[in-house]
């Protein structure tokens, strides 16, 4: 082969691994830094407890894990919180806007950065069309569903993986929030702020009263008690099994998503390396309490197969004869919705923005309106696109699609958290990764109690994190499918699943020997790498568990988006063009004035 395909792909190379650096940044101040720890706190808070507080623990209740919700929301906090720990690391390190995006740009590269980018794009486009969708079904039923009567009789949609007719109401919220959005960033927060009051006032409400009216016969109720139209299982608390509660935790992680719209406010907040990683955690601990208050009054006041699927609360405090609290509930619900509307859609810009201004995507989507201080443009587009999907889809597609987006961009956060930690920081020889004594086993296990990472031990910390990835790869697909086999096959998942696990393990502790970077930085992820690890772990396993549709889709959407880096991404790069001036002005070398004297 010739010179020319070897330098076509080494320069290829370069493109999809340069890392961005501060340098392009420095003056630009283009967004207003308004937000406080509050404001982001609300935020945070007002993005999860919409559709999957009032909605969704009904829908996991009802067909996937019965009274065991409780225990689904719990794992899937758990999940969320280990993510969350590493959010507001990383959210530390590089406080600017577009949240796992940018992070990944820092530490891992722009390839990386792009899929995720691309990722959080449709995760929030979709949590943004679904909570409008979740609020258009709860409005048109508390209403007796005259949207749906008219709709079906005239417009009517006969295609198998769209929704039933298209939902009108649904597009026109999200443009009417788009445009709160676009107002400005304060009048936005302002407006989610009280609304956030209101939602956590009717959650309170609710969790007071449903634990007057609730009967733990609900949590027990055998099988031969239940209907025989009702899809109830097996009864009692756990009536669809484990299996069960780990497809509702993959469910009721949606509802934890919120958070990472508080990672993408880098550039609108005051003091965003202190007050960022505190927003989240206070807003994950929150929604936490909130989600499995709700989900245990719930399933203790009305049997679980019972549960209305599209207005669950107010059609439970209906059947209980208490027709005062559920007005309030609805009004309470419909508050939080479209709080929860206004902070999923409140990242989307900010994402475009970020993307846009790096030169991955196309400029204008970066440009800023000088009277609102805001990107303007990717407000409405991203406004118009969503409205669109909530319009054509169903919300159990729209959940999924949101759930897979969501949990690969965590699963990537938490790989830049352990690559950081155990990253070679000395000046001379930083981002290098030399081999000299890689191959020693002394180096793996750090049998020399080395301190402080060096290249030999940064290239066996990213040989290790590259396994542990791999392997709970392998983990999460014997697991997620080892119940639903029999015979042979089962037992071949189940070895499989024990090699993996132990992989795992041996993997995890060679980490935890090697030296991890000394950085000075105002959040610290805990326990590394057991968090980060587990947290890969758990996020795989998760993404396991969703159906194939909902891959089938994702990988078309990741398709489309690698199309437009190949064909405009890489050329346009911000980063790259730097790193080539920087590079061109090295190698130049101007000749000293004695040697100009002499010629």
């Amino acid at each position: 082969m010739d010179d020319s395909w070897y330098k076509s792909t080494d320069s290829l190379s370069w493109a999809l691994t340069r890392k961005k650096t501060d340098s392009q940044e420095l003056g630009k101040e283009k967004l207003n830094r308004v937000l406080t720890f509050f404001d982001l706190t609300a935020l945070g808070i007002g993005s999860t407890l919409g559709c999957g507080v009032y909605i969704l623990a009904g829908v996991v209740a009802k067909s996937i894990a019965g009274p065991a919700v409780v225990l689904s929301f719990v794992i899937a906090a758990v999940v969320s919180a280990f993510s969350g720990l590493c959010y507001a690391e990383f959210s530390g390190r590089v406080p600017k806007a577009g949240s796992a995006y940018i992070y990944s740009y820092v530490a891992v590269g722009e390839f990386t950065a792009f899929v995720i980018g691309w990722n959080l794009l449709i995760e929030h486009l979709i949590g943004t069309a679904s909570v409008a969708k979740a609020m258009s079904n709860y409005c048109d039923t508390l209403l007796g569903n005259p949207q749906k009567r008219y709709m079906m009789e005239h417009f009517p949609i006969h295609v198998s993986f769209l929704a039933e007719y298209p939902d009108v109401a649904s597009f026109a919220v999200i443009v009417i929030i788009a445009l709160l959005v676009a107002w400005g960033v304060r009048e936005s927060s302002f407006t989610n702020n009280i609304f956030t009051s209101l939602n956590l006032i009717t959650i309170s409400a609710v969790i007071v009263t449903g634990f007057f009216k609730g009967n733990f016969h609900n949590w027990s109720i055998p099988k031969s008690e239940i209907p025989s139209d009702a899809n109830g299982g097996e009864g009692g608390f756990l009536p669809f099994g484990w299996v069960g509660v780990a497809a509702g935790s993959a469910k009721c992680f949606y509802g934890f998503v919120g958070f990472d719209s508080i990672a993408t406010t880098g550039e609108e907040t005051k003091n965003p390396k202190k007050d960022i990683p505190l927003a989240i955690m206070a807003s994950l601990f929150v929604s936490t309490i909130a989600y499995c208050g709700i989900s245990t009054v719930m399933t203790l006041m009305w049997p679980y197969y019972a549960q209305d699927a599209d207005a669950p609360l107010p059609v439970l405090y209906e059947n209980l004869g208490m027709p005062t609290v559920k007005m309030m509930v609805s009004c309470g619900a419909i508050f939080a919705l479209c709080t929860s509307l206004l902070g999923a859609i409140f990242p989307l810009p900010r994402i475009l923005y970020a993307m846009a201004n790096d030169g991955l995507l196309f400029k204008f989507l970066a440009k800023i309106n000088q009277t609102t201080k805001t990107p303007l443009i990717s407000t409405v587009i991203c406004g118009v696109g969503a409205g669109c999907l909530s319009a054509l889809f169903n919300l159990q597609q729209l959940i999924e699609m949101a759930s897979i987006g969501t949990l690969q961009a965590y699963t990537i956060v938490c790989i830049c958290v352990l690559i950081l930690r155990y990253k070679d920081n000395s000046p001379s020889i930083q981002d290098k990764t030399t081999k000299s004594n890689t191959s020693s086993i002394r180096t793996w296990l750090n049998l020399s109690n080395t301190k402080v990472p060096n290249a030999d031990t940064q290239y066996v910390s990213r040989a290790l994190i590259t396994i542990f990835t791999v392997f709970s790869f392998v983990f999460g697909i014997s697991l997620a499918n080892m119940e639903s086999h029999r015979g042979t096959v089962k037992t071949v998942l189940m070895l499989v699943n024990l090699v993996s696990l132990f992989v795992l393990l041996v993997t995890l502790l060679m980490l935890g020997r090697l030296p991890e970077a000394q950085e000075d930085l105002s959040f610290k992820v805990p326990m590394v790498p057991i968090i980060p690890c587990l947290s890969v772990v758990l996020n795989v396993y998760l993404m396991m568990e969703l159906e194939y549709k909902t891959w089938i889709r994702f990988i078309l959407w990741l398709v489309f988006g690698l199309i437009i880096y190949l064909f405009y991404g890489i050329e346009h790069s911000v980063e790259g063009k730097n790193q080539k001036i920087e590079k061109n002005t090295i190698q130049f070398k101007p000749p000293k004035q004695s040697e100009v004297a002499m010629n």
